[in-house]
């Protein structure tokens, strides 16, 4: 039913606040409170606007990457690793170079990011071309590997000797840094978000290759029976997947925290999972959704003010994915009630 690929995800995002308004109550709290801070946190004013906005970039593209594996029913579940590779490919070239100018620097990292993001996807793509591996598990795991590897650097030998022994890089030049809007924190990679969106859009809808990844997804029987490469299309896809994760690393070194440092991801590539799929995988819906999302870590920190941790929030998107996942029982399948007729 048309109406309802739209109306689950509302109820189940309704559901999730119920649930969560549940272990707020059993945490001595007001679920009432707990929301109106964390609306008036994210959306209550300017400032809460610039930085929900600022949260929504990275979760935007790692969404829109992740959206096209699963438009292929590939479970890319590494966006969080593609985007710590594209972070350390951009932090790579803003320390090599850093009296290079904007002009120089920041395509150079653009395109590095965008390499390192889709060749980190195209380690599990590859085993998962040649010989059906099961690619939601070794995406997962290479996520770790890449967390510990830029941890490794920050530590070691990309560590900032004035830093005072903190696990961070040096402060990036000028030259690498994202311009952003005005005196707010809103960076150029906001205008990436928007660009990445419109070109998904055009694939699927006008290009050949977009028909090729949904008739994969939908039947690799029908498409090899087409003459259409499966192979060929599953690291495609995979590839831009990951590149489009890599660019939200670039993006977030560049544009916010200016330097490389531990813990630059609080599961941007996660949330992305739940937000694709909220969206229906529509890539505009996934803008606002992850503005929505932006909204909710921002709003976030307004719950510390009432004595509940920041994280409370990551409890509130588990609840949306499952009932997110609960509530594709209703999409994929027909319920009908009722005896055999006679």
């Amino acid at each position: 039913m048309p109406g309802a690929f739209f109306l689950v995800p509302a109820v189940a995002i309704l559901l999730a606040l119920l649930a969560g308004a549940c272990f707020i109550a059993l945490a001595g709290k007001s679920p009432l409170e707990v929301y109106q801070a964390m609306l008036g946190g994210a959306f209550g004013s300017a400032f809460g606007l610039a930085e929900t906005t600022v949260k929504a970039i990275p979760l935007a593209l790692c969404a829109l990457g992740v959206s096209l594996a699963f438009r292929m029913q590939l479970w890319n579940i590494g966006a969080e690793g593609q985007f710590y590779m594209g972070a350390m490919a951009a932090t790579w070239v803003a320390l090599n170079f850093p009296d290079g100018s904007r002009w120089q620097l920041l395509p150079a990292m653009l395109v590095l990011a965008w390499l390192a993001g889709g060749l980190w996807a195209l380690l599990p793509a590859i085993p998962k071309a040649l010989w059906q591996v099961n690619e939601t598990i070794t995406t997962l795991m290479l996520n770790y590997v890449a967390i510990l590897w830029v941890d490794y650097l920050v530590f070691g030998p990309w560590k900032d000797p004035k830093g005072f022994n903190f696990p961070l890089t040096a402060t990036f030049g000028p030259g690498a840094t994202l311009p952003t809007l005005g005196n707010t924190r809103i960076h150029a990679g906001f205008l990436l978000a928007l660009l990445a969106a419109v070109l998904i859009y055009l694939i699927f809808r006008y290009t050949t290759w977009g028909f090729q990844l949904k008739v994969v997804g939908e039947s690799r029987a029908a498409a090899r029976y087409a003459g259409m490469s499966i192979t060929k299309t599953i690291l495609l896809t995979m590839f831009f997947s990951g590149a489009l994760a890599g660019i939200a690393g670039m993006a977030e070194v560049a544009g916010i925290t200016q330097r490389l440092q531990q813990g630059l991801s609080p599961g941007y590539g996660y949330s992305a999972i739940i937000i694709a799929w909220l969206a229906r995988l529509h890539p505009f819906a996934i803008l606002l959704v992850a503005f929505l999302f932006g909204g909710l870590l921002s709003g976030g920190y307004a719950l510390q003010t009432l004595g509940l941790p920041a994280a409370s929030v990551y409890m509130l998107q588990g609840l949306i994915l499952f009932f997110v996942l609960g509530g594709e029982i209703f999409i994929n399948y027909r319920l009908r009630i009722g005896g055999k007729k006679a």
